[in-house]
């Protein structure tokens, strides 16, 4: 069966499905693959991003196909160890592509967050073949546009909310740790498993796997001269939330390995002398390039990103623990409740991570990268910068779109940014 052919047995409107991801296409090749000397070992991610919503496509329904379930998921506070422990199969559907957003339009204000937008979009516009495919979908309370959206999307039925506190306290951590344990509920109850310590204990082994290669790949970029650029960890970082968990896992494994002997070489991506910045704030999801490619054109070198797309997603393990359900399950919890999202109010362990991750890789400046109306987000903006300040770590907060609209204002000031922080 052709793609097309498979496209329009899962309902979709091919030929606006084809418009949308073609350019989602070309903005791939004019920031990513046009640039020059390249690990080979990216080909395999540059492979993952043009066949998420083709080759990864067809995979997954072969899977359903062969029994086990499709879960699609907004967020990193997802537990991926509960998804994978009872076979299931979880990929990220965050839009990020302007494309799809006059879609959502039709529907939603204008005045709201780009992310929750493209993802709307891609579903009221019947371009998006995950959907068809879901056998049921995960938000959670992050922010109130997204809350709000996925009263929407529950209509169709197969939605399950993960309620997120506002707070890291011993009662926030008893709600989540109920949240947990409904989620589990809920996802034996889709796949028609039961959750086993054994595969649970597995899961947690692959996740930890996974995050233990995703921190060595990120050790690689704190090198003078990095072996990587910061638009190659982003796509790595953005086809972890989509690729089969142990066949990404193998795979960036190798690509460290090519990094180490980059390294050993001496071929790195930019002079030692390249301005250093790490980008904190919002995620940039598939699809969205357009703050690092803004950087890199501008001679310097995104070595750090403290976001969902970055850092905050593999930040942390999960104790491995065997034989006890319970405390598995806490054990799960407690690592996805220490991700530092801007939800969270006091958020003090966020503004030390930002220091931290800064200093660690010998910055020279921070990008705060906030999407359009993301008050939280734009709002501790105030007090990162104040952190940062505090440090002696200059910093600009950059707020914008998924539209190229602004691209010659954000070139000017990142370049006026970059003199500034000299050297």
């Amino acid at each position: 069966m052709s793609h097309d052919d498979f496209l329009t047995e899962l309902g979709l409107d091919v030929a606006l499905h084809h418009r949308i991801f073609d350019a989602v296409d070309r903005s791939f090749e004019r920031a990513v693959l046009s640039r020059p000397d390249r690990p080979a070992r990216m080909a395999y991610f540059d492979g993952v991003i043009r066949g998420a919503h083709g080759e990864r496509v067809r995979e997954i329904a072969a899977r359903r196909e062969a029994g086990d379930k499709f879960i699609g998921t907004f967020c990193v506070y997802v537990p991926e160890e509960i998804v994978l422990a009872l076979g299931a199969v979880p990929v990220a559907l965050c839009g990020g592509t302007a494309a799809s957003i006059p879609y959502a339009e039709k529907m939603l204000p204008r005045d709201i967050c780009p992310l929750v937008k493209s993802t709307l979009g891609l579903a009221l516009s019947n371009t998006c073949p995950y959907g068809p495919l879901e056998d049921l979908a995960v938000g959670e309370t992050t922010c109130d546009a997204k809350k709000k959206t996925w009263d929407l999307l529950a209509r169709d039925g197969g939605f399950h909310v993960l309620e997120v506190p506002q707070k890291k306290g011993p009662c926030d951590r008893d709600l989540w740790l109920d949240e947990v344990r409904q989620f589990r509920a809920r996802l034996e109850d889709v796949t028609g498993r039961r959750l086993e310590p054994a595969a649970l204990a597995a899961a947690v082994r692959l996740m930890n796997r996974k995050r233990r290669a995703l921190a060595r790949f990120n050790e690689f970029r704190k090198e003078a001269s990095p072996p990587i650029s910061g638009l190659d960890a982003l796509v790595v970082m953005q086809g972890a939330l989509v690729d089969d968990t142990l066949r990404f896992t193998e795979r960036l494994e190798e690509l460290n390995d090519e990094l180490a002997e980059r390294v050993r070489r001496g071929v790195g991506v930019a002079p030692p002398r390249a301005r250093r910045i790490m980008v904190s704030g919002c995620p940039s999801v598939m699809g969205n390039w357009k703050l690092h490619a803004l950087v890199e054109a501008a001679g310097a070198v995104v070595v750090c990103d403290e976001t969902c797309t970055g850092w905050r997603y593999y930040a942390r393990l999960v104790e491995e623990a065997d034989g006890d359900l319970d405390a598995q399950l806490a054990a799960v919890a407690d690592r996805y409740l220490a991700i530092d999202c801007s939800c969270f109010s006091p958020n003090e362990e966020r503004l030390a991570s930002v220091v931290r991750l800064a200093r660690e890789h010998r910055v020279d400046g921070v990008l705060q990268y906030v999407l359009q109306y993301c008050h939280t987000y734009n709002i501790e903006a105030v007090a990162v910068a104040d952190a940062l300040r505090e440090a002696g770590i200059p910093s600009l907060k950059i707020v914008t779109d998924y539209s190229e609209e602004d691209t010659g204002q954000l070139r000017l000031r990142i370049d006026a940014f970059l003199e500034g922080t000299g050297r």
